[in-house]
């Protein structure tokens, strides 16, 4: 059934002002020219009655003192809970076919559109404006955005969530994480003077207890693990090589989905180099995409039955900036299916500490948490660096993001954990008027990310060194990859959302960080106690006694 012409338009995702260059990265530089291809992708609604159930089966199959803890579903399971009406399939199908989309599918949840369509037809058909921004540290990152807010007609309005992502500005890394000079005293084990004094697949060894040899575990039949990249953060397989000859490793790329292409990419190649540093044995994908788009990855990584089921993702945004209510409920719909399906997601916390890429203000004090990293949803890893200049205790790296979701209420799994801190006299907390008493707690563990020990990586030939928690969460990510290799080696089944094991095994299992605060910059944050806390969440991993927790 085709839309009529006349029919009555309905602004979506109402809450997401146009862009503000003040708050934001990226410059508008021009008009995007009519021809060009846009990406894009339409959320189907998913009746309440469905999504209630997804999320009652999603805790269900993640809670270790449940009785269906592991019993994982099938993405046609699932699809099949979220039963969209076909009608609504259809009605929406049309009214795409009708403005000039191609290349329309239907992902295999049956919940989201994806199609290509000319930027004219495109604006003709969501009532807005399209240009291309240009990021201001990083000239080569592009991306088509409406500079307006959109509509469409109300019959599509009722069928759909949203259109994106063409509201959402994504964060990359800041310069200020790169070329970093190491303080370390311990022995540099590389060969490459410029890794002395950087953290080293060795430091992390010694410190998080990781093997040092590959099991029959990390070999376990379905193992594996996956790193998502973005917009130009290709790898060099001369990269990879180097950095194993010159530090000892063993990294490769088992598999690579949205291709790749000879260019050395410093978030990539981080990634990569770490997540394989801590978890050599276990098969490694990479999943590319031109286009940040949380929705996309999404979409590849909960669509197919043999995906990875422990994923690292180094990418993310304040929530003001990043996130309508419709555009956050979509992701967390997309994160609940991937729990559903067994699939352990991993987010870095943000390197702005508790002021965020948009900052806490001159005149009125307010802190900005991050998205994805506060969902509740997902396993949200923090940044430390060492207290010393050797191998030991940590404190909370100050830019390292944390604090409370202005979005999400506090999940069950972490009232305990939240409450405890917000009543221990040692935590000092800020202002109640800068942050949300009722939000979500993040991050909800951490790993060495700070400035004061960057890790020495490979990238274009030569070693340098790079901080944030985007090496954190690879090398946490890595670790939850080990322990997925313990349980199948002996029968079980993989963690799937890790949250709730971790938060019932807290400081058990974790290496406890108590000093440190996140102020990002500022003068404020939240500092780092005895247990839980929302500067580096649980601490660092212990692998040796996570492995006898499991």
């Amino acid at each position: 059934m085709a839309v009529t012409a006349s029919a009555s338009l309905v602004q979506l995702e109402p809450e997401v002002a146009t862009h503000n260059p003040s708050r934001s990265n990226w410059r508008k530089v021009s008009r995007t020219k009519g021809d060009k291809m846009i990406h894009s992708r339409v959320g189907l609604k998913v009746d309440q009655a469905q999504l209630d159930l997804l999320e009652q089966i999603f805790w269900a199959v993640s809670d270790p003192q449940h009785e269906s803890y592991g019993e994982h579903l099938t993405v046609e399971e699932v699809r099949d809970v979220l039963a969209v009406p076909e009608s609504r399939i259809s009605k929406v199908r049309q009214w795409l076919v009708d403005g000039g989309a191609e290349r329309i599918h239907l992902n295999n949840h049956k919940d989201m559109f994806e199609f290509s369509m000319r930027a004219d037809k495109l604006e003709k058909l969501v009532h807005t404006k399209l240009h291309d921004f240009q990021h201001n540290e990083n000239s080569e990152a592009r991306v088509t955005r409406a500079s307006e807010q959109y509509h469409v007609p109300e019959e599509i309005a009722s069928e759909v969530n949203m259109v994106g992502e063409l509201l959402q500005f994504p964060a990359l890394r800041p310069k200020s994480l790169r070329n970093l000079k190491g303080s370390g005293k311990w022995p540099n084990a590389c060969t490459s003077s410029t890794c002395n004094g950087l953290v080293q697949p060795t430091v992390l060894q010694q410190r998080y207890k990781l093997p040092t040899n590959t099991s029959k575990s990390d070999t376990a039949s379905g193992n594996a693990m996956a790193v998502a990249e973005f917009q130009g953060q290709y790898y060099k397989e001369s990269d990879l090589q180097k950095f194993s000859s010159v530090c000892h490793a063993d990294v490769k790329v088992d598999k690579n989905i949205g291709g790749n292409e000879n260019s050395g990419g410093i978030e990539a190649e981080l990634d990569i180099e770490y997540i394989k540093a801590v978890a050599p044995g276990i098969p490694l994908t990479v999943i590319y995409a031109s286009e940040y788009s949380l929705l996309d990855w999404g979409n590849k990584i909960t669509g197919d039955n043999t995906m990875p089921k422990v994923h690292s993702v180094s990418y993310g945004n304040d929530e003001a900036q990043q996130s309508s209510r419709s555009y956050i409920l979509q992701c967390n719909t997309v994160f609940q299916k991937a729990g559903a399906q067994g699939i352990s997601i991993l987010f870095a916390s943000g390197d702005q500490g508790v002021c965020g890429r948009e900052g806490c203000g001159f005149f009125r004090t307010k802190f900005h948490p991050d998205f994805p990293a506060g969902s509740p949803y997902i396993t949200s890893v923090g940044g430390t660096d060492f207290s010393g200049d050797n191998i030991g205790d940590e404190t909370a790296w100050s830019d390292s993001g944390g604090g409370f979701s202005d979005n999400f209420p506090i999940p069950d799994f972490q009232k305990d954990a939240v409450s405890a801190y917000k009543s221990n006299p040692d935590a000092n907390l800020p202002k109640a008027s800068y942050w949300n008493n009722t939000g979500r707690g993040y991050p909800d563990v951490a790993a060495l990310g700070g400035t004061k020990t960057p890790y020495c990586i490979t990238s274009n030939g030569f070693e340098e060194g790079v901080a944030g928690t985007s090496a954190a969460s690879p090398v946490v990510g890595g670790v939850f990859a080990l322990l997925n290799g313990v349980r199948l080696s002996n029968g079980g089944k993989v963690m799937g959302f890790l949250n709730p094991w971790i938060y019932q095994n807290g400081a058990n299992v974790f290496q406890d960080v108590q000093s440190g605060c996140n102020t990002g910059g500022s003068s404020h944050g939240f500092t780092a106690t005895k247990g839980w806390d929302p500067a580096t969440g649980w601490g660092t991993p212990d692998f040796e006694k996570m492995k006898k927790a499991l």
